[in-house]
Parts: structure tokens; sequence; C-alpha cells
């Protein structure tokens, strides 16, 4: 299949259900380089899944993902990926968590630092500048030689988000980053987030944040019943939504 023209991330025909139901089926989605995707839509309408699918955290049932034109889980002749060849993958897509999963015997900077060292194979020394370089990018300098019970829940979130980019990342996905939060704390995780965009990283988001969609993204997607409903320009779909769906949701967020 073609990739669609400047796509990053390419999501063609994608289709995953579990125990004969349906999550989401026939999916298409393109994230150019340097774009912020927003993903919206109710629970239970299958942005969570699909953002597993990306990486293969969870293995689609049908369709393609392609990275930089790569496939995701198989060889370039369609032959399906080893666990540990797919893991080698995974380090090109960062992958932001709702609940921050640190580890909670190491700080703020062993908790970035692990992945480099022991995955990309830098030394110790290397890996903590690398961290410590990401913290800084966060805002958590003054907080590198904590453990995640000493920081807030945003402060845990900022250390998750500095852990993805120390990985040096093709793509970020960001599955619902703030809803572990409480509301003082979200202000403070979303403008992280806007920082990157504005900086280029490319982002596929799913969030309820309707004001950061609405400022942050360059294309806003509405997921409903499993399926991509309506996509395009935040703003034509917050002012002119064209289905009823949309209308609806939209609607009941206000």
């Amino acid at each position: 299949m073609s990739v669609a023209n400047n796509s990053q991330l390419a999501v063609r025909g994608l289709a995953k259900a579990y125990n004969g139901k349906i999550i989401f089926e026939n999916i298409d989605l393109d994230v150019r380089q340097h774009e912020a995707v927003v993903l919206i839509g109710p629970s239970g309408s299958g942005k969570t899944t699909l953002l597993r699918c990306c990486n293969h955290l969870e293995l689609p049932d049908a369709g393609t993902i392609t990275l930089g034109g790569d496939p995701i889980g198989f060889t370039s002749e369609g032959k399906k990926l080893t666990e540990r060849a797919r893991c080698r993958q995974r380090r090109r897509i960062g992958f932001v968590f709702q609940r921050f999963n640190l580890f909670s015997h190491l700080t703020a900077l062993e908790n970035v630092a692990i992945g480099p060292h022991r995955v990309l194979g830098l030394s110790r020394r290397d890996a903590e500048e690398r961290a410590a370089t990401q913290l800084a990018r966060v805002q958590l300098s003054d907080h590198a030689g904590k453990t995640p019970k000493q920081l807030s829940g945003g402060q845990q979130q900022r250390v998750a988000i500095a852990r993805a980019l120390a990985m040096q990342p093709e793509v970020i996905l960001f599955d619902e980053p703030t809803s572990a939060l409480d509301p003082e704390l979200v202000a403070e995780v979303l403008e992280v987030m806007q920082t990157l965009a504005a900086e280029g990283m490319t982002m596929l988001v799913v969030t309820h944040e309707m004001g950061f969609a609405r400022k942050v993204a360059q294309k806003l997607v509405f997921m409903d019943g499993g399926k991509i409903v309506e996509q395009g320009p935040p703003e034509d779909l917050f002012r002119n939504p064209q289905t009823s769906r949309l209308r609806d949701f939209l609607k009941h967020l206000h």
C-alpha cells in the first residue's frame, strides 16, 4: 500500500476485535512529520486500542501500519517479526501512558536514563547526560534526584514524557496523558506537550482536553463506534461539525 505523501505514521485498513466484538475496523489515518494529530471521541470508541496497535503493544487483526515508510510488525516482504524485533522497532515510537509507569525505586534521572543505557547501549554517563537534558526540557532539573513518590502526579507524567524523549523517537503517542491527574496539575503537562508540538515533534494524542485539541492540533480526528467519523482542521470540526454524532459529542462536552 502506498504511504500518503510526507506521512511519518500511516495506518491503512486497520481492524481489531476482542472475543468477536469489533473494536474498530477499516481505519485509515495519517500523521505527517512534525504534525500534532489529536484523537477525540467517547469512551469505548477504540482510540486507546488504535494507539496501542500503532506500536504493536496490541496486535491488529488486519491492516498495515508504517513508520517512515517501514512496516511496523512485519518485514518489507510481509513476514511477521519476532517479539524481539518488534521491541527494536518500538524504540522509534515513544509512548506516554495514562498511568505514568515509572520505576518506583529509581530517581527521576534514573527513570529517564534507563532506556538509553539498557536499550540504546549508551554508557551510563552519556545516558544520564541525555536524561538530564530531557528533564530540563520538561522543567524538572531541580527534581532529578527524587523518586516518584516524592513527585506530584503532574511531575511524574513530565518525567514519563522526558523518558519518551530520551529515546529520540520519530513519533510520540500520548494516551490520555492527563486523565489520571488532579485538575490543578493538568495545565503543567499540557504546557509541556504544547511546547513539544511547537518545536515540531510528531505526535498522536488521545485526549479529552478540548482546549488543547483546539489550540495545538494541526488535525483533529473524531472516532465513534470503532470508526473515524470526521477529521480535519480543529476549527472546522468545532465550528461546523458535519455529522450529528460529532455535534452531539461536542454539545455533551459543553
